[in-house]
Parts: C-alpha cells; structure tokens; sequence
C-alpha cells in the first residue's frame, strides 16, 4: 500500500514570522513549541524528539536532543494572520488571498435582513452598543473572538432546541449575506440558552472602544456533549486543491478532526466533529491498517489549549499526540511517507488567547530515509503540492513539492 500521511499539531509554531513587529505586534516574542521544552525541561516527547523536533527549535532547557537521523525543515505563513481555516486551504494547495476585516456589527443588519426573508426569527441582545443576533431562540451569531477579530463570524447553537441539519440551513443563508473570510455553525447540547447568553464577551479595537461581540466558544458549553460543526469559507476553490486533484486518478483522501470541517472532500472520506485526539488517532490507524491514499489529521486539542492559556494541558495533549505517532510510524512502509507540521501558532504564555503568527515545523519520515533537510519553505502549500507529486498528480494551485531531495518523487500513475 502507499500512503501519504499529514498530521497537522494545530497551534504549534516554532517563533514568530519575520513581519509579525508590522503585522500583529502582540504576536512579538511568540514560539509555542520552544517556550513549552523550557516550561516542561525534564520531560520528553520520544516521537518528536526523533522526529527532529530539536533540530528544528534549537537547544532549550529541554533534555530532548536533537536527532542525527531526522528529515526536517520549516514553512512561513503565506496567508495573513494565523487562522486555522485559512492555514487549512494552504495546506491544500490554495494561494491564500488577503481577508476582509469587518467587525460583525457592520454586517448584522444584511445577515438579519436575509434571515427573515427565509423565514427566520430574530431578536437582537445589546452589550454595550454592540449586538449580537439571535435566530428562533436557538442560535447566536456574532464575532468569532478566537480568531483574528473581524475575519471570521460565529454561529453557536444549543442542539436542546434546533438540529444541526437546521443550524447548517441558516449557516448557508448568513454565508450569502457577508464576505469575510470563514462563517462557523456549530454547537452541542447545551442546558440551557442562559448559559449561550453567559458566555457573551466584547473585545477592543486598537483605540479601546468596544468593537466586537460573540459568544466565548469553550464557555459557552458547545464542545461539551454532542458537538457537531461546518466551518463555510468564502472565496476557496476546491478544485484547485489536492483532495480534488488526487481523485481525477483515482486515489481517496482520508480527513480527520477539524480539517474535515474545514476542506472540502465530496469524493473522499471525512470525520467531521471529532476533538479528541485519541480518537482522531484511532480513526486514523484503523484506516492505515485497510487502505492507501491521501490521509490528513488536524489535533485540535493543542489549539484549544493554546486558547485557554494552559500549558499543562499542552504538554498533556502533546504527550497523547506524540504516543499516536508513534501508533503510525510503527505502521508505515518503505514506500510511505509522514509529515508531522503545524497550521501557525499558539502560543500559552504569549498573554493573550488569539493565535500567534508563527513559523511550523516540517518533520518528514519515510523509513529507510535519514539525515535529509527538506529546507525553509516559504507557504505551507509546499505540502499539498508534495502530496500531489507524491501521487503523481496535477499539481494544486500554489506550492512546490519538498520531495525532491527524499527521492521520493513518483511518476505519474506508477503504482
């Protein structure tokens, strides 16, 4: 069988991107991976660590090593900001374009007006000048205040009072009624709205004055039971990214966690709605043990750490994922290939819950290749663009393969 396998630590850059003084100065001093080895200096992380983890972050504290035998490199950010969803369409292959920034107030009076000629019922709840929607009781609609603020509007739903095939209906009418960069519809089974309404935050713009409004996600009780969700991009061509180009010659892409949320993969398989990442791991291994093809698994869990400015539970979700990898290594063969990255950064001792704009790392195994520097690539398309010369496959929209010096580039259709 061959397999090219991508597992995406979301959140777990390596330092700060060289316009980040320019660009988001609060991401100053920012390196997620480097300033946990010093936090945890006595423990380990085998599988990284042989993987070339300290190849790539330089000494620390940490008595991990760096390793002789490790295939490894780095990738800067070619999308603005550090979102998650946009870091996704990247690793795909997409050429990222910039987002338009635009607080959920300058777009509420459009999505209201489109939900009411569909039927909808909203009300709005006020805080301090803002507002925020709220549709058939059910769902609030407002500022994603984990991302970079103004680029991306939530939709967070009690499941106790609405279904999640109705929530994704209303996702795709307020998708049509704004422009920015990404729209997410989720929810779980919450006790009750009071607890939704609770969670209800507002962040500053640069001058101090209140700007943005939305539900704190993790606060809200959404992730707790029964989470379920669609992320809804605007502006991404799944046709020009590798899970399409993969199967115009027959080969199936295999999505886990929350990048099966966020690309797009009619023709392949995807585990949406899935956090855990024991799970995402099982998932995965049950799939390696019975099929070929393109697989690529997001832990989410390192993110949703990052958020909550709690390196203990980093170190605790890093030490889950570094046993699942080594679960896949023990799996793979001479013609395989896994690539373990990151999407940006997050950064739990950075002072703030947003991501951090920062580098990734690129640990690349294949057995029976040791020793290789793959280089520091300039977009993270790099590796949709090596799974589709991996393939033998047109190649996506950005990216340039990072094979070339494994020797691992096949021909086309030679398998």
């Amino acid at each position: 069988m061959t397999r090219f396998i991508v597992v995406v630590l979301d959140g777990f850059g390596i330092g700060e991107m060289p316009d980040v003084t320019e660009s988001r100065p609060q991401d100053c001093g920012a390196n997620t991976a480097a300033k946990l080895l010093d936090h945890f200096p006595l423990k380990r992380l085998p599988t990284l660590e042989k993987l070339g983890l300290i190849n790539i972050t330089g000494l620390t504290r940490s008595v991990m090593q760096p390793s002789p035998l490790a295939n490894w490199g780095t990738a800067k950010l070619a999308h603005d900001g550090c979102d998650t969803f946009m870091g996704h369409q990247e690793i795909m292959g997409t050429q990222p374009k910039p987002p338009m920034i635009k607080p959920f107030q300058a777009s509420i009076d459009s999505i209201e007006q489109a939900l009411n000629q569909q039927g909808y019922q909203t009300e709005r709840i006020s805080r301090d000048s803002l507002q925020l929607l709220v549709v058939n009781g059910a769902v609030v609609i407002g500022d994603n205040l984990e991302a970079d603020l103004g680029q991306v509007y939530n939709l967070t739903a009690n499941f106790s009072h609405i279904s999640f095939e109705e929530v994704k209906k209303i996702g795709q009418v307020v998708r049509g009624a704004n422009a920015v960069s990404r729209n997410i519809a989720f929810g779980g089974f919450i006790p009750s709205m009071e607890r939704v309404f609770h969670a209800i935050e507002i962040k500053k713009d640069q001058q101090g004055k209140p700007a943005y409004i939305g539900v704190n996600a993790p606060d809200s009780g959404a992730y707790d039971e029964g989470f379920q969700v669609v992320h809804l991009g605007y502006g991404v061509d799944a046709q020009v990214q590798v899970p399409h180009q993969l199967h115009q010659i027959g080969i199936h892409t295999y999505l886990y966690g929350k990048v099966a949320d966020i690309v797009q993969n009619d023709s392949g398989t995807s585990y949406t709605s899935v956090v855990d990442t024991d799970e995402i791991f099982t998932l995965l291994l049950k799939d390696l043990d019975n099929h070929q093809g393109f697989f690529c698994a997001n832990i989410q869990e390192t993110d949703l750490s990052g958020h909550q400015q709690d390196p203990k539970r980093y170190w605790q979700i890093l030490e889950k994922a570094d046993r699942g990898l080594a679960a896949v290594i023990d799996t793979l063969v001479a013609s395989d290939v896994l690539i373990v990255m990151a999407d940006h950064g997050n950064d739990p001792f950075i002072g703030h819950t947003k991501h951090t704009r920062e580098q990734v790392p690129l640990m690349v195994y294949s057995p029976g290749i040791t020793g290789v520097q793959v280089g520091y690539r300039n977009t993270l398309a790099d590796i949709g663009a090596s799974a589709a010369a991996f393939f033998g496959a047109n190649p996506p929209e950005s990216g340039c393969s990072l094979l070339a010096p494994l020797k691992l580039e096949k021909e086309p259709h030679s398998f």
